[in-house]
């Protein structure tokens, strides 16, 4: 499971914030994950929610978005949207596509006290 992983990274990216700004704890946490980030979403939360106890992020809302992922395609040459990286293309049925967008995992924003 590489989302607890991610759940680490995500947890020293904001140990780093915190390191910088001096807040005390995260209150609530807005992540953005693309549909095309190979990231299963409710395993991702699980993950978060399991190393938080002790942490600036124990007792946090997560909010997790995910926008849909685009393609360029070849054939077409044009920009489409996917929801999955074995999507053929919705105009051309063509599988010569090339993701765009949708593979990200950030941090949007976060409310701190």
């Amino acid at each position: 499971m590489h989302e607890l992983s991610l759940a680490g990274g995500i947890l020293r990216v904001l140990e780093q914030t915190r390191a910088r700004e001096s807040f005390e704890r995260i209150t609530q946490l807005r992540l953005e994950v693309g549909a095309l980030a190979s990231v299963e979403i409710e395993s991702l939360r699980f993950a978060l929610n399991s190393i938080a106890a002790g942490t600036m992020l124990a007792g946090a809302v997560i909010e997790i978005d995910q926008p849909p992922g685009s393609a360029w395609c070849l054939p077409c040459s044009q920009s489409v949207t996917i929801t999955s990286r074995l999507d053929a293309c919705p105009l051309c049925g063509g599988y010569q596509l090339q993701p765009t967008g949708g593979t990200e995992l950030r941090v949007v924003d976060m409310q701190v006290e």
